[in-house]
């Protein structure tokens, strides 16, 4: 049946974490605070690689370029989350949703791929050091950061476009604090059978490959390092991989959770739970995990901030 047949849906209402409004100002604030650190703490990672010629090196690159797609995520579901705390009418525009929707999956998709080639980098710098530089040349870089946003970007138009072509005719309370997609399935009274399938075999197959890659590089990472007779050396190659392993554990642990079951109901529910971590929190640990645990980048914040005081 043609989307023309049916009274066309211009809005939807995004029901949000809570209808309790004495929560709604405690969680404004809290989800303003978590933003704040996230920005700042991205633009910080960015910043500082781009002003230490010290991370002008492929690990680094990749790494501002996560932070990037992190500040995209968050930027693109946050301030709408923020200003529905504090709105009565808590809706968003039919176009602005599919906009929402598509920025979420190109960002999930692209990060897939990154993860992915920051694994592949650590295993060519580890078990391949001689050959890195000529290896990981700054073209190839440039080519392993432009195949991600590519891929990313160009599947989420068609899912998006699947999504366009699901009727939807009445129903527009939409369970959850941005436009995601299995909440969304449930409001199209047309037959969602190959929006579903679609979703599950994109999002399969991404979880899949990238997994595959980063599960075999760090096959061969860790029989490296076992193998390294310098203790410092195996210091510092858990060090870096330690971070990457971590930020790689959280975001398909959650991934996982959020899209590879059926939308009930229920999974919706529970759905928006690790949403919560996942839209909002992993941005901001990120920047952290990498920062904490990186002698490197600790380094070149304490540069930065003594050529601070010392220009005052």
């Amino acid at each position: 049946m043609s989307r023309r047949n049916y009274t066309e849906v211009t809005e939807f209402i995004l029901l949000g974490l809570t209808s309790r409004p004495e929560l709604r100002v405690a969680f404004f604030f809290l989800f303003l605070v978590v933003y704040i650190v996230t920005v700042v703490g991205n633009l910080g990672v960015i910043a500082l690689i781009k002003i230490d010629s010290r991370l002008h090196t492929p690990m680094y690159f990749f790494l501002s370029s996560l932070s990037v797609l992190d500040l995209c995520f968050s930027t693109n579901v946050t301030p709408k989350m923020l200003e529905n705390f504090l709105s009565e009418k808590k809706t968003i525009s039919y176009s602005g949703c599919l906009v929402q929707c598509y920025i979420v999956i190109a960002v999930v998709l692209t990060e897939h791929c990154m993860l992915a080639v920051m694994a592949y980098d650590r295993y060519m710098a580890i078990c391949n050091p001689l050959l890195y530089s000529s290896k990981m040349s700054k073209s190839v870089c440039i080519r392993l950061i432009i195949i991600p946003y590519v891929y990313g970007f160009l599947l989420s138009v068609m899912e998006t476009l699947r999504t366009y072509n699901l009727s939807f005719c009445g129903a527009n309370e939409i369970n959850h604090f941005y436009c995601a997609d299995p909440p969304l399935i449930k409001l199209a009274c047309s037959d969602t059978y190959s929006k579903e399938l679609s979703m599950h075999i994109v999002g399969g197959y991404s979880n899949v490959q990238s997994l595959l890659i980063i599960i075999t590089s760090y096959m061969f990472i860790f029989v490296a390092i076992l193998r390294s007779r310098s203790a410092e050396g195996r210091k510092k190659a858990f060090s870096t991989c330690g971070s990457h392993l971590t930020v790689v554990t959280i975001f398909y642990g959650t991934l996982l959770c959020m899209y590879l079951r059926h939308p009930t109901e229920e999974s919706v529910e529970q759905g928006k739970m690790v949403a919560v971590f996942y839209t909002t929190v992993i941005p901001m640990l990120n920047p952290m995990i990498y920062s904490l645990r990186n002698k490197d980048v600790k380094e070149a914040f304490r540069k930065a901030i003594g050529k601070k005081n010392l220009s005052k």
